[in-house]
């Protein structure tokens, strides 16, 4: 980082308004704020929902001991929106660059006479228009829907439901792409009417599974689920155990196939000729696995990280959620940063996902309190 670096300073003077305060929103307003955008979050008189949201923190009262809502919304603004009177509430809107909202703005909004002049973007579940608009979503119902989950878990079994908000993350990154290019066009003299534009968490999830549209297109064939660390034509592929910990493993090439038999001692398959191709070693992976995860089990997983790298092999060690805070690598990179909640409760979360270096982003901050800034705002006059 250049010593004359000052944090957060890449967006500093944007005023950026959150009213609905979803994940998808949240995490959209996060990505400004962490480079110096002023976020408001203009919250009911119960808070945004992100605030009742598990993980919780022991120690510190709801609705302020959310761990999400804490990741969400470090060095953001709190304010209750019916503590504003209308002239506040117009100056507010009059004066922000970014208005963010779920499709539906809040009462208080859609009732006053002064319209919002910068750009607004509506993050929704499944957009405007279509055979979903309209329905109410979730994160697992977004992935059964692309079909992401057809292909994950057992042969037998169920699909494996990914857990978490995945789907309102990539959703509010994709927001944060668009609008901030139309903020910053108006930032730089490209002063356009009144801009809406609108997310569809669905649609932005396609990208995991655009390849499986394509290919059913082409040949009518639907995928079927093959089984746990099943990832075709690719093999051997996926997270397995070793003795003291996890890999991840992504073998393709015949070179790479080569230099993973020396490292785990396979010498007699390191020459198949069927093993020479990754869909030949996906037709056998039922023969090389067992092998594979035997001598996996008789090393450590740093130790073979540390050897596969030296051999030019796609292996990463695959840290436990209690080594995750540890990893070299993350610790060099920040890749974590503390944010405070009231009372001195610290949680310690994910920093933002990509670095400017002359203008960096802040790691961590205080998380406001429901109402912290109120009196704030309150009785600014309109402009």
């Amino acid at each position: 980082m250049p010593p004359s670096a000052e944090p957060g300073g890449a967006l500093d003077g944007l005023l950026i308004l959150d009213v609905s305060g979803t994940v998808a929103t949240a995490y959209c307003a996060k990505q400004l704020a962490d480079y110096g955008a002023e976020v408001i979050n203009l919250e009911p008189a119960c808070g945004f929902i992100t605030r009742y949201e598990a993980p919780f923190i022991a120690g510190v009262g709801a609705p302020e001991n959310s761990a999400l809502h804490a990741y969400l919304s470090a060095n953001k603004r709190s304010i209750q929106i019916d503590s504003l009177s209308d002239e506040a509430l117009e100056d507010l809107l009059f004066r922000a660059d970014l208005l963010l909202d779920d499709a539906c703005l809040p009462e208080r909004i859609t009732g006053l006479k002064a319209p919002h002049r910068g750009v607004r973007m509506s993050i929704s579940w499944y957009g405007e228009d279509g055979p979903y608009a309209g329905f109410t979503g979730s994160d697992a119902q977004i992935f059964a829907l692309n079909g992401m989950l057809r292909n994950i878990g057992t042969v037998d079994g169920p699909p494996i439901i990914p857990t978490g908000y995945a789907a309102q993350i990539v959703a509010g990154m994709t927001a944060y792409i668009g609008a901030l290019g139309h903020v910053l066009a108006a930032e730089l003299g490209n002063k356009t009417i009144y801009t809406h534009l609108h997310t569809s968490i669905f649609e932005a999830c396609m990208c995991f599974t655009d390849v499986g549209a394509i290919n059913y297109y082409n040949s009518g064939l639907q995928a079927q689920r093959l089984g746990i660390n099943r990832y075709p034509p690719t093999a051997p592929m996926g997270v397995y155990p070793c003795q003291d910990g996890w890999v991840g493993i992504t073998v393709l090439t015949p070179s790479q196939w080569h230099a993973f038999c020396d490292l785990l001692e396979l010498h007699d398959l390191k020459d198949v000729p069927l093993f020479q191709t990754a869909i030949g070693r996906f037709e056998a992976i039922d023969l090389i696995e067992p092998k594979m995860c035997e001598q996996l089990l008789k090393q450590s997983a740093e130790a073979l990280f540390y050897r596969g790298q030296e051999l030019a092999i796609p292996l990463a060690r695959v840290p436990t959620m209690e080594e995750l805070f540890s990893v070299d690598q993350f610790v060099e990179r920040q890749a974590f940063s503390a944010v405070e909640l009231r009372g001195g409760e610290t949680v310690t979360v994910p920093s933002v996902p990509f670095r400017l270096y002359a203008t960096p982003p802040h790691f961590g901050g205080a998380v406001a309190t429901l109402g912290q800034h109120n009196d704030e705002v309150s009785n600014a006059p309109a402009a």
